[in-house]
């Protein structure tokens, strides 16, 4: 029975040890490139202050509406050539999202300093994640539902704070994000250890959107603490 587990992956499809590392080599590989759009889209946004001319509102349903239907897009065409592409457009797309945050934080007067320090601690949550999921034998697939759960909530709580802009709820929900989004990172990439995930975009899109969170919350954390100290 161990040896049908090793072969199948969670849909019945044949896996062995070398196609679930050929999946996760393809999947940090993808990782790392989706890193270049972010970083231009997040720079582009900064310096013309496009998403700062939208209203918060509008800002809003453009992020929603554009990340759904990006993702939308890309489950369609994960098994074709155009799955990358439209991968790194959605990588892009959310750094000029991220550029307002950005600016924002950059605007204090240790603002640089601290989105090194948001990049610096998002990375070190990534190498701790990834090697843990190297190192944990259990399969961690029951703490998907969980997660998606607290997901659920944390969107509808951070919804709820775009009308009630409560400072202590903010720090709250981005506590809980960088909680939440590291397990997810854990629970991603164990699955495409176990080879329950086959498909390295999909694996990619996953691990990206919980980085993308951890460091979105870690720098709201951090420049709210710096505009404090200001």
């Amino acid at each position: 029975m161990n040896e049908t587990i090793s072969r199948y992956g969670a849909y019945g499809v044949p896996t062995t040890s070398a196609q679930r590392n050929q999946v996760l080599r393809n999947t940090y590989w993808l990782l790392a490139l989706s890193m270049v759009p972010t970083v231009l889209g997040a720079w582009l946004g900064v310096a013309t202050g496009i998403t700062r001319a939208m209203s918060p509102g509008i800002g809003m349903i453009v992020f929603l509406g554009g990340a759904f239907g990006f993702m939308f897009a890309i489950e369609k065409t994960k098994n074709s050539a155009a799955g990358v592409p439209v991968l790194l457009a959605f990588t892009f797309f959310m750094g000029l999202m991220l550029s307002r945050l950005v600016g924002t934080v950059l605007g204090l007067s240790n603002g640089a300093s601290l989105v090194m320090t948001a990049f610096a601690g998002t990375g070190a949550v990534f190498l701790g994640m990834a090697t843990l999921s190297s190192v944990i034998q259990r399969d961690l697939s029951a703490m998907g539902k969980w997660l998606f759960i607290g997901v659920i909530l944390l969107l509808v709580a951070g919804i709820a704070n775009f009308f009630i802009q409560s400072s202590a709820l903010m720090i709250t929900l981005s506590v809980l994000a960088i909680g939440i989004f590291s397990a997810f990172i854990l629970h991603d990439l164990k699955r495409v250890k176990d080879g329950h995930e086959t498909n390295y975009i999909s694996a990619t899109l996953g691990v990206y959107l919980s980085i993308y969170n951890v460091f979105q919350s870690l720098l709201a954390l951090l420049g709210l603490a710096g505009g404090r100290d200001e």
